[in-house]
């Protein structure tokens, strides 16, 4: 074959930068080097929210705890565990150690805090009382050694959750005010939060759940307001009601944390078919490689209904 004078000083540049063997051509040196430069790309590990196992509904004995989580997570097979700040049963730090120690001991790793709060309100008080949670449960999370905490944006309230779930999450908002008003409540009561989860190492989550975060360009909005590290996506799977793909295309390379949900026996609220071998090459694509973390929210026994979502989880994301 013959060999261009500029193919030629180029292959002889490599040689010299040891790059190069001698007798290679230069298209056999680069697709030598291209395929020395591939990595493979890890599976993502998968974990399960203790929500999974709890839900909100039902008599609280009825439900399962998170130390009985944690358990049968690990029994069943999850890399780790997403904790619920509501079905916690205390917050002393004996009870934050003990947790961390279950977990320890059962070889899962805490992987995620969901907490429960809200900026959408024109009370500067009740927004001061969301952020002094918000901080609190940094404090929880750093405790725990939990390294990402999910925030909501929080949403006008002016229908119960029943009522907003049949209104595939659409509320009216507050008369006299508008979204963009809320959207500053939001994004300077996150900027209040900002140091200290900075100090204490915690990634904030910002999660596509319901206000504000209905939207992509709602959540990004936000996300792009204050650009810092400790404010990233928690991306659920299961939260854009309509046409999800494109939607969480969008969110993807922010993601710190993916929540996947399943519906087997049917949803609580609704069920959604969702295509995960599709929803995978999706976050592959934008280099996610963060815990996929399992809400099971179906009404099939959690014994049988958990296990089978794991493996559809490890067939696609594994």
């Amino acid at each position: 074959m013959k060999q261009t004078r500029r193919g030629f000083l180029t292959a002889g540049a490599l040689v010299a930068a040891g790059t190069l063997q001698p007798g290679l051509t230069r298209a056999a040196a680069e697709e030598k080097s291209s395929k020395k430069e591939k990595i493979p790309h890890r599976g993502n590990r998968i974990a399960v929210s203790t929500y999974s196992f709890w839900h909100f509904r039902g008599k609280p004995e009825g439900k399962t705890s998170v130390e009985g989580s944690i358990d049968q997570a690990a029994k069943m097979g999850f890399d780790g565990v997403e904790i619920l700040h509501r079905q916690m049963s205390g917050e002393s730090n004996d009870y934050l150690q003990a947790l961390k120690r279950r977990a320890i001991e059962n070889g899962v790793g805490l992987t995620g805090f969901s907490i429960h709060q809200g900026f959408v309100s024109p009370d500067k008080n009740k927004r001061q009382k969301n952020i002094d949670h918000t901080l609190h449960c940094i404090d929880l999370a750093h405790s725990m050694g939990i390294p990402t905490m999910r925030l909501n944006t929080g949403r006008w309230g002016t229908v119960g959750f029943d009522e907003l779930m049949k209104r595939r999450g659409i509320e009216p908002r507050l008369p006299g005010y508008t979204d963009d008003d809320a959207f500053k409540w939001v994004i300077d009561s996150i900027e209040k939060c900002l140091p200290h989860a900075a100090k204490a190492g915690v990634v904030m989550g910002l999660e596509n759940h319901w206000g504000l975060g209905l939207t992509p360009e709602g959540i990004l909005r936000i996300v792009k307001a204050l650009p810092s590290p400790w404010l990233q996506v928690t991306l659920d799977t299961g939260n854009f009601l309509e046409d999800p793909y494109d939607k969480l295309k969008m969110l993807a390379s922010r993601a710190v944390l993916v929540q996947a949900k399943t519906y087997y026996g049917g949803g609580l609220w609704y069920s959604l078919e969702l295509d995960y071998a599709r929803i995978a090459r999706i976050l592959r694509k934008h280099g996610y490689r963060g815990y996929i973390s399992l809400e099971f929210e179906g009404h099939e026994e959690k014994e049988t209904a958990i296990p089978k979502s794991l493996a559809l989880l490890r067939k696609h994301f594994s």
